[in-house]
């Protein structure tokens, strides 16, 4: 297998695989989706809330706020030596908010949370809470807690992860230029240059035929295909891991299974005698 890596920053990650196919990347995407652990607001307690929006709105809300992870640093709450449904300081930060509307009418940001671990704190302190009319007031502990996509949603550390084959277009010499495919491409993959037809940009092309269809000629002059052993890879972080360390835990979480996998295949060939 080889890997290249096409776009790279701290929040997204673009992979050009070789050598792979669908079920594996599938398998990948399925891992980072589901069994990626990151920190997440699972439990609030509302002190006093004299806001318009109800208390079970407001956890829900808060539930969704993405946090920075330290996987190192904490255990999930079903592996923690603790054992307490309440948690201990391996498996949960705490995380509190008290404010009110002294002057009028303003917006609770993310931002006014403070973590007892300065490590775990929300990707973003422009998060709008609730709003609060003059004289309201908010004040709540929050406790976060390692848990998996599979469980619920906001433990997915990713907003996009998908996979497509990488793309391949000929044109050929009978194209009389027309433009048409070039018009109806949704991502603007063609381009008309004076008197034929040119790949602009064959990364964005999403195998969607349009170009295809619309072709006046018979057989159409352009043909899109893919290559079966070569897979685009495409990873957006929520910004509480990046996109590299979300790739190697998938790894790792995936050699896991299926060490188990062989294990319990061997169990159920000895039982079998």
């Amino acid at each position: 297998m080889e890997i290249k890596v096409l776009e790279k920053n701290d929040m997204s990650m673009r992979l050009l695989i070789r050598g792979a196919d669908v079920p594996f990347m599938n398998a990948l995407r399925r891992i980072i989706l589901a069994e990626v652990p990151c920190m997440a607001i699972d439990e609030v307690v509302i002190l006093e809330n004299s806001s318009i929006l109800q208390d079970e709105i407001i956890a829900h809300r808060l539930g969704l706020i993405p946090l920075k992870t330290d996987l190192e640093g904490y255990n999930l709450p079903e592996e923690c030596p603790c054992k307490s449904e309440f948690g201990c300081n391996l498996c949960r930060v705490s995380l509190a908010l008290d404010t009110e509307a002294k002057e009028g009418t303003r917006t609770v940001y993310s931002g006014e949370l403070i973590s007892e671990n300065p490590d775990i704190t929300p990707v973003s302190d422009k998060i709008p809470i609730v709003k609060l009319a003059k004289e309201q007031n908010l004040k709540l502990e929050a406790y976060a807690r390692l848990g998996k996509g599979k469980n619920h949603a906001k433990w997915q550390p990713v907003s996009m992860c998908t996979y497509k084959y990488f793309p391949q277009i000929k044109i050929s010499k009978q194209c009389d230029a027309c433009g048409k495919c070039v018009e109806v491409c949704p991502r603007k993959v063609l381009v008309k240059a004076g008197d034929r037809i040119e790949i602009r940009d064959l990364m964005a092309c999403t195998l969607c035929q349009d170009c295809v269809d619309v072709c006046p000629m018979n057989p159409p002059a352009i043909e899109v295909s893919w290559k079966e052993d070569t897979i685009i890879f495409n990873i957006e972080s929520t910004g509480v891991l990046s996109p590299e360390r979300m790739m190697n835990e998938a790894v790792k979480i995936l050699n896991e299974q299926l060490k188990e996998f062989i294990r319990q295949v061997k169990v159920k060939k000895s039982e079998k005698g």
